[in-house]
């Protein structure tokens, strides 16, 4: 005896296929939205003259007295510290 066998139904009325297909279709998706918003909003671009003016401003900073105490305990801070 022949066990008899349901009919066969097209491929998209099976929810597992729905399942398989939609994680590649979000991050195509995805990356599309993160195209566009790399392309709409575009990083600014460094000044040519960046390590100059990086420069003036620690000379500014050293000129003045009164944050001296400021960048010493700044540079303190910043210091990784020695074990003994």
């Amino acid at each position: 005896m022949k066990t008899p066998t349901p009919p066969s139904q097209p491929w998209w009325k099976y929810g597992h296929v729905w399942l398989v297909i939609a994680g590649p279709a979000v991050v195509v998706v995805a990356a599309l939205v993160t195209a566009w918003i790399a392309i709409s909003h575009p990083d600014p671009v460094l000044a040519e003259d960046y390590y100059q003016r990086g420069v003036e401003i620690n000379r500014t900073l050293a000129k003045s007295k009164a944050q001296m105490p400021a960048l010493q305990g700044r540079n303190h801070a910043a210091t990784p510290a020695t074990s003994p």
